[in-house]
């Protein structure tokens, strides 16, 4: 996706906000408030915790839009990566705190708990961003427990293409366990 140029609206929004334009932000949180909110909730657990975090991730575009890059990805996808960075971050802070009460909690159940809620939250996102024929094949054979052939009936396709967009599906679903190799979000600044 890096050698793709993003949506042109990704990048008029990110030249808006750097430009200080208040609107823009409220547009951004019109379209993303549900997703940060969602994707901090997964992590955390908390209603409370991922307010917060929703609250943070917004701020912190605000305060330092330039540190999306259009040429990365898109701002959708830099969003997402931006909540689960504070979200993460967040959920280790409430873990250490709880370390210091609780002597049962140590630090690999902690990372393990990161590590499960960043899958779980990967996963969603996957799955949400997956283009709609392999969601709703997905959606048909996991969550109603159709098999391939039920599935080509429900959506109208040949079996072989309800198999093409099962395995389609589920290998985007399986790098929910491998997260990429490269920083999930440029380090966030402020703005001045």
């Amino acid at each position: 996706m890096a050698n793709e140029l993003p949506p042109l609206w990704d990048r008029r929004m990110q030249q808006r906000l750097s430009q200080g334009e208040a609107a823009a932000l409220g547009e951004l949180y019109d379209r993303f408030a549900s997703l940060v909110h969602h994707l901090a909730h997964r992590v955390l657990g908390e209603e409370d915790a991922a307010d917060q975090v929703t609250r943070e991730v917004f701020c912190a575009i605000w305060e330092n839009p330039d540190a999306y890059a259009p040429k990365d990805g898109t701002l959708r996808s830099w969003v997402a990566a931006l909540t689960h960075r504070y979200s993460v971050h967040r959920l280790r802070q409430d873990q250490a705190a709880l370390m210091h009460t609780d002597r049962q909690v140590t630090p690999d159940t902690v990372e393990r708990k990161v590590r499960e809620a960043s899958t779980a939250a990967r996963a969603d996102y996957i799955v949400t961003s997956m283009p709609a024929p392999l969601r709703a094949a997905l959606e048909l054979a996991y969550f109603q427990r159709r098999d391939y052939r039920q599935t080509a009936a429900d959506l109208g396709v040949t079996e072989d293409e309800a198999r093409r967009r099962l395995r389609l599906g589920l290998q985007l679903l399986s790098t929910a366990s491998h997260p990429p190799h490269r920083a999930l979000a440029p380090g966030i600044g402020r703005r001045s």
